[in-house]
């Protein structure tokens, strides 16, 4: 993976990470579709053990999205917060904070109701900010695709 340009921007205190992690509302996948890439913002969960990161989508079934999952396995992520623009009298020296984790890995699409359950569970846990337990109907588990990226690659970058 290519280093990061302004190294005094960059985070790696895994604490800090995961703080910023769990305060983002949103995660765009992109995905590569032939000579472009399609970039999709979803809700999502996640889980980390010993640093590594596994985050979980749902999703139809059927659409661009799974298409392009299917097709390639791989996506790039990324995810922010804490924006705030600063402004100043000079134009080209305004500047904005913010706080951002992106990266890549393998993405798949979960075929278990097991597996389906504990992906969802994650992302309940992310976006209600409890851990349940959480009940999901057997129908509705059959209905839903739930995605997992595996992050191989992630940088997070502060903007203070």
């Amino acid at each position: 993976m290519r280093e990061m340009r302004r190294k005094d921007r960059q985070v790696t205190d895994p604490a800090v990470i995961r703080e910023i992690i769990a305060g983002c509302d949103c995660c765009r996948l992109g995905l590569r579709d032939g000579e472009r890439t399609y970039i999709v913002p979803l809700d999502f969960g996640f889980t980390e053990e010993d640093g590594r990161y596994t985050f979980y989508f749902h999703s139809a079934r059927e659409g661009r999205k799974i298409d392009l999952v299917r097709q390639n396995g791989w996506a790039s992520f990324e995810m922010d917060t804490g924006h705030e623009w600063v402004p100043d009298e000079i134009a080209c020296e305004y500047t904005a904070r913010f706080r951002c984790v992106m990266g890549g890995g393998a993405v798949t699409l979960l075929e278990t109701a097991e597996e389906k359950r504990a992906g969802l569970a994650a992302v309940m846990a992310h976006v209600s900010g409890g851990e349940g337990p959480w009940d999901f109907d057997p129908a509705m588990l059959e209905r839903t695709a739930v995605l997992r990226l595996e992050a191989e690659e992630l940088t997070c970058k502060v903007h203070p």
